[in-house]
């Protein structure tokens, strides 16, 4: 039986699994949902005995239902091979009282690596099943990782095209020096005046306006996105919760059926939501604690039950969790709404007439799973300089204010569990906050030599990610206004 996708806004838009992943958004900017989560169809006693990759067939066989074995296992063995540097995939360090799961052994050093290295093999092949003769155009928003690793991805694969908007004074030097030199025929690079959520909002008009669509087919294109607004981004994601808890289990830290918890940095929700779908398959996570910085909108949330953006957006040392709407949450409120595209779209609506909107008390009884946790600027700097302190390991930013919140949960419920922490970036991607946090002294350091102090204090070898932009030439240079992103797109288009 094929599992079939359902837009978040419209009982009856349906998709199969290859056909919401070449789409990216639904129709009126829903977002596809599974009309049902699977479950495991193996013990943790088999998933104990699989690397990754086999681990990840597993789990995305039974959302990717309309993929044959040999397709599946095609884009996972492509996906998960020698671009990342460790066996593993993705190892488990702990660190303080947590389990650090490391996402960022990819080509970007970023958690979106995990997702963003089998996204063009699954769209390429999704294309193939659909009979698409179209050349596909990513269109995406970025707030420092996601760019980098979707460029880094669909670099020259045939029969696409990519165009990334980024906040231009909203993501790390490193950041941009990544995406600003990104090889490829077929990649774009902007720079916008103004922040991630205008990034966001005008990409999702783009998705969404039925007259572009018709000019871009007629000039052979459509649009696809690499956001996690894909759900061939969030399915992905899944995985490494699966793997770790089989991990945990493996490396006798608990029983199989124990349950672990897990923290998780938060911004636009996919990578906690994807947590939240590991549980409902069955694996035994017992709370998913969502760590926000000072854009604490979805700490808020889970407070009150109202999700409120009319507020002052920060800029902080974590930026791509700088973000006040997380596009996400509309999946989680979609399910937590009895599964109601009608309520769902009330809502969303709301959001976008008047910035905010308050759940049920049925609703919000059902958010149950999970607890917010939010960390200020000082509060993420010392809890990079008390980890580095107490055990010499160094976090980024973003790990951080996870691992902030996780102490911040543990004070206030006691609640020893074994926890793991989504380590979603490297150090070396944040290195002057970072440094700065264990010693002020660090400032007067350029970028690079701040990288090279950091490999001696950690005791890493500094990440090819970072070795190849210390002399790479800057290859988008543009830059333009937030109302300006649409003539910018049909200008590399040519329509």
């Amino acid at each position: 039986m094929d599992l079939i996708y359902r837009s978040t806004r419209n009982d009856h838009e349906t998709a199969t699994a290859s056909q919401a992943i070449l789409k990216g958004l639904a129709n009126n900017s829903g977002l596809f949902v599974p009309t049902e989560i699977p479950k495991l169809d193996v013990s943790i006693k088999e998933l104990t005995k699989m690397n990754y990759q086999q681990t990840a067939y597993v789990v995305m066989k039974q959302f990717l239902t309309d993929f044959t074995e040999e397709e599946l296992k095609y884009c996972i063995e492509h996906a998960y091979d020698d671009k990342f540097d460790t066996k593993e995939i993705v190892p488990i360090v702990k660190a303080g009282d947590a389990y650090h799961i490391q996402l960022f052994h990819g080509s970007t050093i970023a958690f979106k690596d995990m997702a963003l290295s089998i996204l063009p093999y699954l769209l390429v092949t999704a294309a193939k099943k659909n009979n698409v003769k179209n050349e596909i155009v990513i269109l995406t928003a970025t707030s420092g990782d996601t760019g980098k690793a979707a460029l880094a991805g669909f670099a020259n694969v045939p029969g696409t095209k990519i165009i990334v908007f980024y906040p231009k004074d909203g993501v790390s030097p490193i950041q941009e020096k990544q995406m600003v030199t990104q090889k490829g025929d077929n990649t774009y690079v902007i720079g916008i005046k103004g922040n991630f959520d205008d990034a966001q909002t005008g990409v999702k008009k783009m998705f969404s306006d039925s007259e572009l669509a018709k000019e871009m087919d007629a000039a052979g294109y459509q649009f696809s996105s690499a956001n996690s607004i894909n759900i061939g981004r969030l399915v992905p994601q899944i995985v490494y919760y699966v793997y770790s808890y089989a991990k945990l289990v493996s490396d006798q830290v608990i029983a199989e059926g124990e349950p672990m918890n897990v923290v998780v940095p938060t911004g636009n929700f996919g990578n906690i939501l994807a947590a939240y779908y590991a549980k409902q398959m069955g694996l035994p996570i017992k709370t998913l604690v969502c760590a926000s910085n000072e854009n604490k909108v979805l700490f808020d949330f889970f407070q009150t039950g109202t999700y409120d953006k009319n507020r002052e957006f920060i800029l902080t040392s974590s930026p791509s969790m700088d973000i006040l709407i997380s596009s996400n949450l509309e999946r989680l409120i979609h399910k937590i709404a009895g599964d109601s595209a009608e309520k769902c779209a009330e809502l969303m609506q709301a959001l976008a007439t008047d910035g905010k909107y308050t759940i049920t008390d049925e609703m919000k009884a059902n958010l149950s799973d999970f607890v917010g946790e939010y960390t200020t600027e000082e509060g993420t700097a010392q809890a990079i300089k008390n980890l580095y302190e107490e055990t010499g390991y160094v976090m980024d930013t973003h790990t951080a204010v996870a691992a902030n919140g996780y102490q911040n949960y543990v004070k206030e419920t006691g609640d020893k569990t074994p926890t793991v922490i989504a380590s979603t970036a490297s150090p070396f991607k944040f290195t002057r906050s970072v440094m700065n946090a264990i010693d002020p002294a660090y400032d007067s350091k350029t970028d690079f030599e701040l990288v090279d102090e950091l490999s001696k204090i950690s005791k890493t070898t500094v990440p090819d990610a970072i070795e190849e932009i210390r002399t790479a030439p800057v290859l988008h240079d543009t830059v333009c206004e937030k109302d300006q992103m649409l003539a910018e797109v049909k200008k590399i288009l040519g329509i």
